[in-house]
């Protein structure tokens, strides 16, 4: 059935339906919040901003003690308030605070989502959180979990960061494609590219990848971690799979993060892996 499924989607790219069959694969947004950080006992503020092309965006700012913000580009599923445990054990084991926001179509943000439409609200979003919300921009660190590592990427090319952390991130949209079906991913006309664009990055980078991730594999981590320029670190969360990650790395995984963080304010982070 799966398969059928799959060439049922292969075949109406071909035939034509492209734009409509490529958001149904790639995109799966919630528009209903399933809650807010005040439900959880976070102090939040509420940030609506304008992308370029017009498109009203939505997200949250949480403030933490230390001056690090963490800038969140989330996964291709559910909305931000999907991430809201997450985004507590951050808070409360790292001390940073956390700006996340929805792309278009996601929540409460406006418009349909595509490719570039993420971009531009990658960089609306930038904006908002450097020029509105006024923080600067070295205690910004980018954080890309999976679709969201793509776009953490592309940002980080034009507006490059202290430090960019990308957890589960895929080499391309064609190379996700492929995988699932060999060859399919020449119909695509999405790209997220970011083994392309990755070593043209110069700024400290930290890779997080589950061991057994069953939705990227580890390789494609490995492989983007291997084409980028230092100071670069490389960890393995033992177990963990697509979306565990954070519950299932323990104390070492949370020392990842810490030993990264603690590195950008004080010396650079030294090229290698854990």
């Amino acid at each position: 059935m799966r398969l059928a499924l799959i060439l049922l989607a292969i075949g109406l790219l071909a035939w034509g339906c492209r734009d409509t069959v490529e958001r149904a694969l790639i995109y799966f947004p919630i528009r209903e919040l399933a809650g807010s950080p005040a439900s959880l006992g976070l102090t939040y503020r509420e940030v609506w901003f304008l992308a370029e092309d017009g498109v009203r965006l939505h997200g949250w700012l949480i403030p933490g003690p230390r001056p690090t913000t963490l800038f969140w580009f989330h996964g291709n599923a559910g909305n931000i308030s999907h991430r809201l445990d997450n985004i507590r054990e951050i808070h409360d084991r790292l001390g940073i605070g956390v700006f996340i926001f929805d792309y278009r179509g996601y929540g409460r943000s406006d418009g349909t989502p595509t490719e570039a439409g993420l971009y531009r609200d990658a960089r609306a979003a930038r904006e908002a959180l450097v020029e509105s919300l006024g923080v600067p921009s070295r205690q910004i660190v980018y954080f890309g979990r999976s679709l969201g590592a793509a776009v953490a990427v592309d940002l980080a090319q034009t507006h490059p960061p202290p430090g960019l952390i990308l957890e589960s991130p895929f080499l391309s949209a064609r190379a996700m494609a492929n995988r699932t079906l060999p060859g399919s991913g020449l119909l695509l006309k999405t790209r997220f590219d970011s083994l392309a664009k990755i070593g043209r990055l110069r700024t400290a980078l930290l890779v997080l990848h589950g061991e057994a991730d069953e939705v990227v594999p580890h390789e494609h981590g490995r492989r983007l971690f291997e084409a980028a320029s230092g100071p670069k670190a490389f960890y393995t969360i033992p177990g963990a799979r697509h979306n565990d990650t954070y519950l299932v790395g323990g104390r070492e995984y949370w020392e990842a993060w810490r030993n990264f963080l603690d590195r950008l304010t004080s010396s650079p982070l030294p090229s290698g892996e854990r």
